[in-house]
């Protein structure tokens, strides 16, 4: 084995210091050795802080440690527990050196070559930074300790970092004061053990055709002449005057026409509550912090937010999405994992996500709907949970609508006032900053969230197998104006449950020619809508199936 070899193999992530100093010469050689490394388009995007002052060490450790006791709330094994909380790190105020690595994405600014394909190279430039500057502080005798577990938000709050400044993470530097003997931490407590070589696969073939394109294909459903006459019939006999028991008469015909059957029935009806985090988020478009996506979602599995009190009054299934949260679940949560990544970028300095990525939110969503089709249910509800997807929301409406943007921002979670016009005009610059192409594709991957083009994927996938589709509020009907962008046809399943609060979403209902059954001021997201309106479908399925028509009562018609 050679020199190197060894030092690769001690490289461990060290988590107790002796209080030796760091000599400079020893920090100088280590940034020269994250200098050296890999660079996309020579952005030389990668910054540097050092901290030594306690003060500072205190705040972060706080920090650390309010996340960290949140963290260890999530499992739910007694035995993972106990060997996650002798994970604590006093790294953080014991090791005589804090380094911040980080990455400007203010670079992308200007035309990189190298970060036309992905501007997350930027990012994965600085960890090549940090791996070398590990790789010198082993060499020198020294360790490092990467501190990830942080609410970034407020990490770059409290060190004053600039706006454009992306932080990877905390590391601390100084004396191993402990041996793992060529073994992980995590590795040493039983934690989880790492694979003894690396998995790689040989990939031989080319997949043609994208999921996107496939979805493009507009589906049309011909119900027969003679069969909407005969519902319309049977709606029109019944015992009461035409048109009488107006909205659900249109709720009845919708119904049959979609399950082609003049005795629909839901069954096994689903709502599914995608959420994810938003790079656009950390520009303080909303009034809570980004945190509270992983917090609600905590919440969701537990039984506490309005959607599970709702669904479980009318007998709902509720199925939570991990569609994209900055946050790592544990494996055992009864949670559907189709992660893209942490979060999204932030559209308003680079695009939000890979074309590949769009491509793989369509297809997950599609998977998970067709997925609850297995269960028999022929009724989903789209829901969502995003902190700051209010924002990407009216920017998507104003590009599919042509609407200006002032007219599609709203108050989100609540933002008021002055800051909803920082929000407006951040929203503004963001598009003014766009020169891509017009196309659905690119205008997606720049400004796009994965909660809502995987229900894009998901309202066309339940489209395909002959389901209602439920459309919750403002983010849910920008997800199906996507959908109807694609495929026109689906509008024959929607039902949009309500008009919520935010002032362009009723502007959005009537581009899409919709009519919203109930009209609550509500602007909680989550598929509440859904939930609370699905009761009237049921009225609906009721008077058709149930209800005496003139001819059974011996009643005379007008």
């Amino acid at each position: 084995m050679s020199y190197l070899d060894d030092i690769l193999k001690s490289r461990r992530d060290t988590r107790h210091f002796t209080t030796d100093e760091v000599p400079d010469e020893v920090m100088e050689n280590a940034l020269r050795a994250g200098h050296w490394a890999p660079s996309v388009g020579l952005t030389d995007a990668t910054r540097y802080y050092i901290i030594k002052a306690t003060e500072v060490k205190k705040a972060i450790k706080d920090l650390f440690l309010d996340y960290n006791k949140k963290a260890e709330a999530l499992t739910d094994n007694p035995e993972q527990k106990e060997h996650y909380k002798s994970l604590k790190l006093e790294a953080i105020e014991e090791a005589p050196i804090g380094l911040i690595i980080a990455y400007d994405r203010s670079v992308l600014n200007q035309f990189t070559i190298g970060t036309v394909g992905s501007n997350e190279a930027v990012k994965f430039s600085s960890v090549c930074a940090a791996q070398n500057i590990w790789l010198s502080l082993t060499e020198q005798g020294y360790g490092m300790g990467w501190v990830s577990i942080l609410n970034y938000y407020q990490f770059k709050k409290i060190l004053d970092l600039p706006e454009n400044i992306e932080p990877l993470g905390y590391f601390c530097i100084g004396k191993p004061a402990t041996n793992y003997d060529n073994q992980p931490m995590l590795q040493q407590l039983n934690w989880k053990q790492k694979s003894e070589t690396p998995e790689c696969t040989e990939i031989k073939n080319v997949v043609e055709n994208s999921v996107l394109e496939s979805s493009k294909i507009s589906t049309s459903v011909k119900i027969n002449d003679d069969f909407s006459k005969l519902l319309q019939e049977k709606i029109d006999s019944k015992t009461k005057p035409i048109g009488a028991l107006g909205t659900l008469e249109d709720l009845a015909f919708q119904m049959g026409t979609v399950f082609e059957t003049l005795e629909p029935k839901i069954t096994n009806p689903n709502i599914v509550v995608f959420a994810a985090d938003h790079g656009i988020a950390n520009h303080g478009v909303s009034a809570y912090p980004q945190d509270v996506t992983r917090q609600m979602v905590a919440n969701f599995l537990e039984g506490g937010a309005a959607i599970n009190v709702f669904c479980k009054q009318h007998n709902i299934q509720l199925s939570i999405v991990d569609a994209g949260v900055n946050y790592d679940f544990p494996t055992n949560a009864n949670l559907i994992n189709a992660k893209i990544a942490k979060g999204t970028q932030s559209f308003l300095h680079l695009p939000a996500m890979r074309e590949m990525e769009v491509e793989l939110c369509f297809e997950k969503g599609k998977e998970i709907v067709e997925n609850i089709v297995k269960s028999g249910s022929n009724c989903i509800g789209f829901g969502e949970m995003g902190i700051g997807n209010t924002s990407t929301a009216s920017v998507l409406m104003s590009l599919l609508t042509g609407f200006p943007i002032e007219e599609c921002v709203g108050k989100g979670t609540g933002v008021e006032d002055e800051k909803l016009i920082q929000k407006q005009n951040l929203l503004k610059k963001a598009i003014e900053n766009y020169s891509g192409q017009a196309e659905l594709k690119q205008q997606l991957a720049y400004f796009g969230g994965f909660e809502i083009i995987q229900m894009a994927g998901g309202m066309l996938a339940a489209f395909e197998n002959k389901m209602l589709i439920l459309v919750d509020g403002f983010i849910c009907s920008v997800a199906y104006l996507i959908a109807f962008k694609m495929n026109p046809n689906i509008k024959k399943n929607a039902i949009f449950c309500h008009c919520s609060a935010e002032q362009a979403h009723q502007k959005l209902l009537d581009y899409l020619e919709a009519k919203p059954i109930l009209n609550l001021d509500l602007r909680l997201g989550e598929g509440t809508g859904c939930a609370i309106a699905l009761p009237l479908l049921k009225s609906a399925e009721a008077f058709l199936n149930e209800m005496a028509s003139f001819e059974s009562a011996g009643i005379s018609k007008k």
